[in-house]
Formats: C-alpha cells, structure tokens, sequence
C-alpha cells in the first residue's frame, strides 16, 4: 500500500491516473485510502476519476472527504462529488448539497438535486422547493406553486441561456399573475426568435390592449415566423387600431405572413383593409389567394366585385372555385355590374393565354356576361382562336400525378398522357420536360410527339 501512495506522489498525471484505475479494478477496500488520497489531487482527470471511483465501494468513510471536496474550484470537481455523495447514501451529506442548488454552475445543480432526491430530501420551505425544481429543469412544476413561482421564473427569463428563457415564458404563461403581462413585453426583446414568438403566444391568449404598441414592432422583425406570429397577436391586442399596420403586412417578402395578415383581416371585418386585399388577389401564392379571397368574403364589400371576377379565370381550380363562392356572397348579380362589363379587353386578352384551363374558364366567363369576343375587341393578328373541345375527364387526374411527389406516379402519368391523345394536355406536359427525373422528361417528351401527330 506505502508504493500505492507513492506512485500516486508521481509527477506524471497519467501514470496517476492509471493507478487509480487500478485500484477501481481491484476491487479491494483497501483502495478506498489511496482514493480518498487522490481527491486532493494537482490533477482535475485523477480527482474526478477518484471521486466517481469512490461510488463503486459505497464506503462511507469517503462522505467527509467529498463533501470536502465540494468547494473545489473546478465545476467537474464539484459534479463528481455531488453525484457520488447521492450514491453514497449517507444522510450527513444532506446540509451541504443542499447549498449546491446555487451553484454557479448548472450541472452541478442538477446533480445536486439528484442526489438530494436519492437521500431521500424533501423540501422544507418554498424557496428550497424552487431551487429543487429550477434544478431539475422541470420549471412546469412552478406552476402549481402559483403566484410563488413567479420571481424565479422572472430571474430565467432574464438571466438564463435561450432554452431556459422558453420554458420560463412557457410556464408563466400558465401563472395568472399581474406580473406576467410586464414579462412577456420583457420578451419580446428577446434575440432569440423562439421567445419572442413564445411571449406572443401569451400575449394573445391574454389580449393585453396595452401591450399592442410593443407588438406593432414585431410585425417589422427580421424573422418571418416572428413577423406572423406578431399578426395574431395584433389583431388580439389591438383590433381595429391593427389595421393599418396589418395592411402593410400584405407587402410582406413571405408568403406565409401574407395569408397570415389576410386572415386576419378577414377576421376584423374592416372594410378601410378592403382595397389593399384587392390588390393581392393576383398574388403569386395560390394560398395566399385563396385566403385573400375568403377575407373579402368575409368583409363583405362590393368594392371586392370586379377583382373577384378576374379571379374566375385563375390557372388554380382552388382559386377560382373560392372566387365564385365569394362571389355568390357578394352579389349574386354581379354579371350585371357595369364595372364587371368593363373587363372584357383583360378577359378576351386572357384567351391568349399558354394555360388551356384560364382560356377555357375565360370562355365560360365572356359566355356568361354575353360579350362577343369577336365584337368587343379586334381579331388577334395571328388569325381566330380554334375552337377547342372540353380537355378528357381524365386529363385532371393526370395532371395531379404529373407534379407529384412520387416519380413512379409523374412517370406513369407522363407516358397516360401520350397515349390519351388529347392536345389539351400539351400545355401541362410541356411544364414536366423541367422534371428532376430524366425518365420523367424523357416520357413527356415522347407523349408530346404523340401528341402533335395525334
């Protein structure tokens, strides 16, 4: 045992290190000496190695050694100490770790906790309850406590890392607290993007009038998804005070803040929102559309007339379809309207165009209103539109399969097309020659073929 302590004075680390290793494999008590040595190592590996070793022969007299060894400067010290203390079993370690739930260092808390857990330690006041469960990290728990659970929370949210600043605004969302309110603004100045949409969740479900003016700003953040969850909240918070605001969101770069921002606009029911949504009705986003278009049904202004009619001849069957029930909700005459009657130049221009539903939908349009295209503007220069028969029943399907996420699907579709012989589909064929997939373009290419000689 004298040459166990003496290679453990060595001035080579590792080779200290390896005799600890040793003395674990042994498996003798007479280790636990040289072990309870080896804490107070120069060495942070030999004394961390030693500690955790000591956990092995749940000997009790390494207790006093760790809980020595609990002010040790370095963080990985003191978190192999406090994890073998709980291991131990030994009450006496009880006062000591329950200081640890302060430690600077997060891990060591934790562990601390733990430990304390496998002692059997039960929280003799609230603020000890609190420390337990901040150490834990199971910062729902402070929800039960109420009122009680506020301030450290409040301390999270100011002074924690990102993940620890979320859960706090989680859980004190749940608190019914006055507090709260002044927490979340705190919040929304947050760098992290899931904070701010986290306190805007909150904000929203509180609808805080006075916490709108610090909400407006976040519909010009940076981040798309901060920006869209600043819509909901706004309309909450604000209501009609959001609308000019919101009506600047419809420029939005992003799509899914757009179709947020007209939701929401169609939520209000303000008619002052009504001629910027007209404007997005031929907005490049199908969803975005769609939305515009039930807002508008929703607002219910006969300003929305003429912009829902050229929607009739957009290329989505989805858009058009929204179009004609907003439509009906509007005005159910409203191929009488004299304004509509004025689009016949943009819907006989539209019979030019490469998509053969807009020309077809175009058609049924200029049928309904009884405008002669012929009449209502010069013949085009390359001679009169042939007439063309009403696409196969199957050209839809095909035209579903051709864009879908399957390449067996797009290819099976491409090559249903060629042997359909319908011209009708050369339009929707000639966007699959850009497929990913070279047998894809390949097989379209060949039903082209097919169907120019067809």
């Amino acid at each position: 045992m004298w040459w166990t302590y003496q290679q453990l004075r060595m001035g080579n680390a590792r080779s200290r290190l390896t005799v600890v290793e040793k003395l674990v494999a042994s498996g003798d008590d007479g280790a636990i000496g040289p072990l309870i040595f080896a804490l107070k190592d120069k060495d942070l590996t030999v004394r961390c190695a030693a500690a955790k070793a000591l956990m092995r022969f749940q000997d009790r007299r390494a207790v006093e050694p760790l809980i020595q060894m609990l002010r040790d400067q370095e963080p990985l010290a003191r978190a192999a100490a406090t994890e073998t203390l709980g291991h131990l079993g030994d009450p006496v370690a009880v006062n000591s770790l329950v200081g640890f739930l302060r430690d600077a260092d997060p891990i060591v808390r934790t562990l601390a906790a733990r430990s304390l857990e496998r002692l059997g330690w039960k929280p003799g006041s609230d603020s000890h309850r609190v420390l337990q469960i901040l150490a834990m990290g199971t910062l729902h728990q402070l929800v039960a406590l109420g009122p009680e659970g506020v301030a450290p929370l409040l301390e999270l949210l100011r002074n924690g890392p990102p993940n620890k600043q979320f859960s706090a605004v989680k859980a004190l969302g749940e608190i019914n607290d006055p507090r709260v309110r002044g927490a979340m603004l705190e919040a929304l100045r947050k760098p992290s993007p899931a904070v701010r949409i986290a306190a805007l969740s909150v904000l929203e479900r509180l609808a805080e009038p006075t916490a709108y003016a610090e909400v407006e700003k976040l519909l010009r953040d940076t981040n798309p998804s901060v920006r869209g969850a600043a819509v909901e909240t706004a309309i909450r918070c604000g209501g009609a005070r959001a609308v000019p605001a919101l009506t600047k969101c419809l420029k939005d770069a992003s799509w899914e803040v757009r179709q947020s921002t007209a939701k929401a606009l169609g939520f209000l029911r303000d008619p002052s929102a009504v001629d910027a949504l007209c404007k997005l009705v031929s907005d490049p986003d199908r969803d975005v559309r769609e939305s515009v278009i039930a807002a508008l049904g929703q607002i219910h202004d006969p300003r929305a007339v003429v912009p829902l009619v050229m929607a009739l001849v957009d290329p989505e069957s989805t858009v058009r379809s929204a179009a004609t029930a907003t439509l009906q909700k509007l005005d159910r005459h409203w191929d009488q309207n004299e304004k509509v009657r004025r689009l016949a130049p943009k819907i006989i221009q539209t019979l030019k165009h490469p998509d053969y539903w807009v020309r077809y939908n175009a058609g049924k349009l200029l049928e309904r209103l009884q405008i002669d295209p012929s009449q209502a503007a010069p013949a085009p220069a390359a001679g009169k539109l042939e007439e063309e028969k009403p696409p196969h029943p199957a050209v839809g399907i095909l035209a579903d399969l051709l864009f879908d996420r399957d390449r067996d699907l797009r290819l099976a579709a491409a090559v249903a097309f060629g042997r359909l012989r319908d011209k009708s589909a050369s339009g929707i064929l000639a966007a699959a020659l850009r497929d990913a997939d070279y047998s894809v373009r390949e097989s379209a290419q060949k039903s082209l073929a097919a169907l120019a000689e067809a």
